[in-house]
């Protein structure tokens, strides 16, 4: 397992981005790798991060504007060549089936509980990859 991964977290509210990295911390599991944060607030500015390679997960914010992450994540893995896995954060719990539409292996509702986020994100980290709806 490698020592450290990078995870882009893509928000235009600022608080969001803070909330994820707050809930995660710097190792979101004992067997997970410890965890360096890219924060992006634009779509063009994850784009660009991707392109440059280096990263583990992307975990995008639904509810972000204009650009939201359901959409993000479905250009990402229509455009970028192995595309990392995605975490989408969902406004509400029953909006999961719209995850299968951006292809994100993983979903988590607002608001963000830190335990099923973390979570999340290492069974990401470890390779856990499965669709998640």
């Amino acid at each position: 397992m490698q020592s450290t991964a990078t995870v882009l977290v893509y928000s235009d509210d600022a608080s969001t981005r803070e909330q994820v990295r707050l809930a995660v911390g710097r190792r979101p599991a004992a067997d997970a790798p410890s965890v360096e944060y890219v924060e992006c607030a634009t779509l063009p500015a994850v784009l660009s991060e991707l392109e440059k390679g280096g990263i583990d997960v992307c975990v995008l914010d639904g509810e972000a504007t204009p650009a939201g992450g359901m959409g993000v994540g479905r250009q990402i893995k229509d455009e970028i060549y192995n595309c990392p896995p995605v975490l989408l954060l969902i406004g509400r719990p029953q909006d999961a089936w719209l995850a299968t539409w951006s292809r994100a292996e993983a979903v988590v509702a607002h608001p963000l509980d830190p335990v099923a986020l973390a979570d999340a994100l290492a069974g990401l980290l470890r390779g856990d990859v499965h669709s998640a709806a």
